[in-house]
């Protein structure tokens, strides 16, 4: 028969749309809660619907990527910079958005392994995390925080850019997990071949 594959097209199109509001009651009076964005955007939903930015924002996956931030980790009091300003991420950069400063020693001359000044241009920046990827210190990261928009150039610096190790452990909690793992069983491993040419 001609015009059945319209037909079921528009069967489709139709049930969508009765679902959407079917499911539009189902959640009345709850309009911006977490609980119902989750539902609404999982595959357990029915119809489609809107979100209402900014009122109602969708929940970030754990692998979502915006603008990279510098990792410090806290111990007593003081904040330790992950980061050796070695050059690498910059080295790798596709857009060559980042730059790096050296700190020296002032007496010898010689390179302090930590940043100076850091800046990244978010303007610039592609958002493709190769820069988390290839740090060999686990000091730079992808953020989550997308609502950065402003009036003027975005250009992040150090103190702009420095987030604690907790935070990175809130917004990515199974990848955290898995690199102090990796991180234990390697200062493990390192401790055994130590103990080992001791004895």
């Amino acid at each position: 028969m001609n015009g059945k594959g319209i037909l079921k097209g528009l069967s489709v199109t139709a049930k969508r749309f009765i679902d959407s509001y079917l499911e539009d009651v189902r959640w009345l009076g709850k309009r911006a809660t977490p609980e119902k964005i989750a539902f609404r955007s999982s595959k357990d939903a029915r119809g489609t619907f809107t979100v209402q930015f900014p009122e109602e924002k969708l929940p970030t996956p754990e692998e979502f990527r915006y603008i990279p931030f510098l990792v410090y980790d806290e111990a007593e009091g003081n904040k330790e910079i992950r980061c050796t300003s070695c050059g690498i991420c910059a080295k790798v950069c596709p857009p060559q958005c980042i730059w790096i400063v050296r700190t020296n020693d002032p007496e010898t001359g010689k390179p302090i392994p930590q940043p100076a000044e850091f800046y990244i241009d978010a303007d610039i920046c592609m958002n493709c995390g190769l820069c988390a990827e290839y740090c060999p210190f686990d000091a730079i990261k992808m953020d989550h925080d997308y609502e950065i928009a402003s009036y003027s150039r975005n250009i992040l610096n150090l103190d702009k850019l420095m987030k604690p190790a907790s935070y990175y452990a809130e917004i990515r909690p199974l990848n955290n997990r898995r690199e102090e793992e990796a991180r234990a069983a390697k200062a493990a491993a390192k401790a055994a071949a130590a103990a080992a040419r001791a004895e």
